[in-house]
């Protein structure tokens, strides 16, 4: 503990964002260039060294924060680099994409703004990559075994990064062109930079991964086959079954899923496309879903020049601090937070019928409306109450001719041919069925991830990845493993 008062004596920072009017005009990641380091330190410094840390508990991956808070306070980065990729594979993607659920497991949480826990682990990856502290870690001497991973998003490359190392040959398949899965296509730009992915990918290929893009197993290979091809194989393909709305004109021409539009924007960035077939700009857009795909919708309309745009949450507006009946310390509370798409669009005023920030609240949408042409004009909603039962006399209609579904995920998408073809069994939400060791019914046949915990945050995924490695590499091995296990399958986030 570099400064026993700092909790005391300094405020909480966070990491600066470029101004509004300058970030929009780009794709470029809203925090300021540089911004991060000057501050980093003294936060590391507010962190009080718990006796009983619970921001480890917080943390699925049991991250060992007080250590490199301490250690960055310091100035150590090379040991904070070591502590921290100790237990994440990819601290440079939470630190940026996880809504830090350790912040709200701080023990200062109780009383104070959190430690900056999110900005610390970022500043750690990025001064690990610029000073060279994350070379890659080939293997000793190879096992002789050989492993499939199904999917390329954050849960399989932690499996195939974590087998690779222990000695494992290793073959990463992904029906994209690109790896990456959805930090690849499905978060925009400005929440992640893909050089952050790229250099990972990089690092792995340096270890002995080797990568299979542009390959659907399940059609372009059979997942049977497959099979029987490698020693183990790990179902990885994430929770791909978007939530459907049926509503009256839900096939009106210009509705479209939030993983339609928002992969087409991420390939206007790859420089694949020109513009987006579904580009916002010009038009009037409303985005069904009040979570973090609906707000990385936002940002992306708004940076399309979209003439208007609203975002509907079925839930009433929260608080903005914790309740502390219904959700205590040390939970993850449903607070009112402000992400930089929802700063963008207040500023812009891009929702004249919002109040400030481009969402309604407590909205439920009734129905769609269209032209002769068979194209959406307009949504009607209506106000519901905390039961989401409409409240007579609120309905209302919005002008729109794109709407964007971002309503979740329920499942792994069972139309790819993998789950047939291998006979796995499901459970009744439509997720795949496994054991505690992360077995399916299949022998060899290892699910983790979205595509069998159902849709969760970026470092439940990791952890999976890290967790779904162990237990293949005791399978392979006999019995035994060195890799960390932090989760089971049947772990989940602390509630009352």
């Amino acid at each position: 503990m570099a400064d026993p008062k700092g909790f005391l004596t300094t405020p909480r920072r966070e990491w600066p964002r470029r101004p509004v009017e300058e970030r929009v005009r780009d794709w470029d990641e809203v925090y300021v260039p540089g911004g991060l380091l000057p501050i980093i330190s003294e936060q590391a410094d507010r962190c009080m060294d718990c006796g009983v840390p619970f921001c480890h508990e917080a943390c699925p991956l049991g991250n060992l924060i007080p250590e490199w808070n301490d250690l960055v306070s310091r100035e150590d980065w090379r040991a904070a680099a070591e502590r921290l990729h100790a237990t994440n594979n990819f601290p440079e993607f939470t630190g940026r994409l996880c809504p830090a659920p350790c912040e709200a497991g701080c023990v200062l949480a109780i009383n104070q703004p959190a430690v900056t826990i999110k900005n610390v682990e970022c500043a750690i990856a990025d001064k690990a990559w610029e000073e060279g502290f994350a070379a890659p870690a080939p293997p000793d001497r190879l096992s002789g075994r050989t492993v499939a991973v199904i999917g390329s998003g954050p849960t399989g490359l932690a499996a195939a990064q974590q087998l690779t190392r222990a000695g494992h040959t290793v073959a990463v398949y992904e029906r994209d062109d690109r790896i990456g899965g959805l930090m690849r296509y499905g978060i925009p730009a400005f929440k992640m930079e893909k050089h952050h992915l790229e250099r990972r990918v990089e690092q792995m290929r340096a270890e002995g991964t080797r990568f299979r893009t542009s390959t659907t197993v399940g059609q372009d290979v059979d997942a049977a086959e497959l099979r029987s091809r490698y020693d183990a194989v790990v179902i990885a393909t994430g929770a791909t079954a978007w939530r459907k709305l049926p509503v009256p004109g839900r096939d009106l021409a210009g509705i479209h899923q939030a993983m339609e539009y928002l992969p087409l924007a991420n390939r206007v960035c790859e420089g694949d496309l020109e513009r987006s077939p579904l580009s916002a700009e010009g038009r009037h857009v409303v985005i069904v879903g009040g979570g973090d795909t609906g707000a990385d919708c936002l940002g992306t309309a708004v940076r399309e020049r979209a003439a208007s745009v609203t975002q509907l949450d079925i839930y009433r507006k929260p608080g903005s601090e914790r309740d502390e009946e219904s959700e205590p310390w040390p939970t993850y509370p449903k607070l009112y937070r402000l992400s930089a798409a929802h700063e963008e669009a207040g500023a812009l005023v891009t929702a004249p019928a919002a109040e400030a920030d481009a969402r309604l609240f407590a909205a439920s949408t009734l129905r769609f409306e269209g032209d002769e042409e068979g194209r959406v004009r307009g949504l009607h909603l209506v106000e519901v109450n905390a039961e989401r039962r409409p409240v007579p006399g609120t309905e209302r209609t919005l002008p729109a001719d794109l709407v964007l579904l971002a309503l979740g995920f329920s499942g792994p998408d069972q139309g790819d041919g993998i789950i047939a073809q291998l006979g796995l069994e499901l459970e009744p939400r439509g997720t795949i069925a496994r054991g505690p060791d992360f077995a399916t019914n299949v022998p060899g046949v290892f699910a983790a991830g979205d595509a069998a915990r159902g849709q969760s945050l970026i470092v439940w995924a990791i952890a999976e990845g890290r967790a779904v490695a162990a237990s293949v590499d005791r399978c392979l091995t006999g019995g035994t493993s060195r890799l960390p296990a932090p989760i089971g399958p049947y772990d989940r986030p602390m509630t009352v």
